[in-house]
């Protein structure tokens, strides 16, 4: 496509050239750009439900979910009371309430590994901090991550990273210095040897190991039973800490995330998105042995101005709850294996090379014909093909991730309907690639 071709409105082209002025690359993050799929972001104007309204006008079929957090729909009626009711009182007191231990109860009953808990303001935020926890109680350097998995934008750990970083080309950063990464061993994902060798060579060295534990950064990418069962054993043989970065699968594979429903449990486990109920906030937890190890209970230093701000608190308990009361993780699995069925014969019936792997809520269409277990694998998929298909369903009213290496995500509020729309608008653009 050229850039006249891009189905995008002149409101969205004129925000963006300004915002190009005022901000690197015209945005505060960089999925945002669009450098995966070309052409000029859709500036959005406001949601509701399952669906984005941009500034020209247009409505879609939201599969991003602002990344993640959207699980219950976009402004759900319970949510944005809450919110109000605790703005009403006031925006960040810098002290201590109640409602933190009522979203800490909810969470520690939630997630099988957290017995203590500590509210922070990202996820980025709960990695970062999960790591130094676990350097500072085992007296240890390194830490293994796997290529592809992205865990927020931490020093050590932007290296071989997934999302955004993968997208444009630049998973190593600038500014990331050799000091900051040395002692982050990277493995390939899925790859229960590397994870055994690894260790052999560095017994009692080993800090943490950290892992999506389905990865939603180099697209959708689910775990080998066999490869979180290495994990756990490794981990618990060696002495190092075992952490779940359930940024993404919190509250959305299930109640209790990913570790709920693989029944593996780890030491520690980082939170964000759904925990926050759309607002800034994130999580990071674990056993109490360890988390009392953090100040001032312990001397491991972590602090933060707005942690377990009241607004983003008031909007992740309200989430919770209504998680709590009317689970939806039935009618998503449905819905996901609907969608995944329709994309895939669509597919299969256009002869578009093609990979689809799914697991509740979240879904990739990779066009590729090898199935993809880690980094390597996602990596060789037909990257201008993705463009044409983000772009062909733009037209049709349906928003997926602006690139191959996210996974899309939907609602409670995605009927059958929006499903199979979604699989007919796919089916035409499949058909035209």
């Amino acid at each position: 496509m050229t850039e006249s071709q891009f189905p995008v409105g002149p409101k969205s082209v004129a925000a963006f050239e300004e915002a190009r002025q005022l901000m690197p690359g015209g945005v505060n993050s960089p999925a945002r750009a669009f450098g995966a799929v070309g052409g000029t972001p859709l500036f959005i104007d406001r949601a509701d439900g399952p669906y984005l309204y941009d500034i020209d006008g247009n409505r879609y079929i939201d599969y991003i979910g602002s990344w993640g957090p959207m699980i219950l729909g976009h402004r759900p009626p319970a949510v944005i009371e809450a919110i109000e009711k605790a703005i009403a009182k006031g925006t960040s007191f810098g002290a201590p309430t109640k409602a933190e231990s009522r979203l800490a109860h909810q969470i520690i009953d939630a997630v099988p590994s957290i017995e203590k808990v500590r509210l922070v303001n990202s996820g980025t935020e709960a990695t970062m901090s999960a790591i130094r926890v676990a350097r500072g109680t085992t007296g240890r350097h390194k830490i293994i991550k796997f290529a592809g998995n992205y865990h927020g934008h931490v020093d050590s750990l932007l290296v071989a990273a997934g999302s955004a970083a993968a997208t444009l080309g630049a998973p190593d950063s600038p500014g990331v210095t050799p000091g900051a990464s040395q002692d982050t061993l990277v493995l390939q994902y899925n790859d229960c040897d590397g994870v055994k060798n690894a260790y052999a060579k560095h017994p009692g060295e080993i800090a943490a190991v950290i892992l999506e534990p389905v990865v939603g950064n180099m697209g959708c990418v689910p775990p080998t039973m066999e490869f979180l069962n290495t994990l756990r054993s490794e981990t618990q043989s060696d002495g190092s800490i075992l952490i779940f970065d359930e940024v993404m699968t919190g509250f959305r594979l299930a109640y209790g995330g990913a570790q709920e429903r693989f029944g593996v449990i780890p030491d520690m486990t980082t939170l964000g998105k759904i925990v926050g109920g759309g607002l800034p906030l994130g999580a990071y937890g674990g056993r109490a042995d360890i988390m009392d190890n953090v100040l001032p209970a312990g001397k491991i230093f972590q602090a933060g101005t707005l942690s377990g701000n009241p607004v983003a608190v008031a909007a992740g308990s309200a989430t919770l709850k209504l998680l709590v009361d009317n689970p939806p993780y039935q009618h998503l699995e449905a819905m996901g294996q609907r969608l995944a069925a329709g994309l895939e014969a669509a597919a299969t019936k256009h002869g578009v090379p093609h990979r689809i792997q799914q697991i509740g809520s979240m879904l990739t269409l990779f066009f590729g014909d090898h199935p993809v277990s880690c980094w390597t694998d996602a990596d060789r998929c037909d990257r201008a093909a993705f463009g044409r298909y983000f772009w062909g369903l733009i037209e049709k009213g349906v928003y997926m991730p602006c690139s191959q290496f996210e996974t899309l995500f939907f609602s409670s509020l995605h009927t059958q309907a929006l499903i199979d729309q979604t699989i007919d608008a796919a089916d035409q653009v499949l058909a035209k690639l």
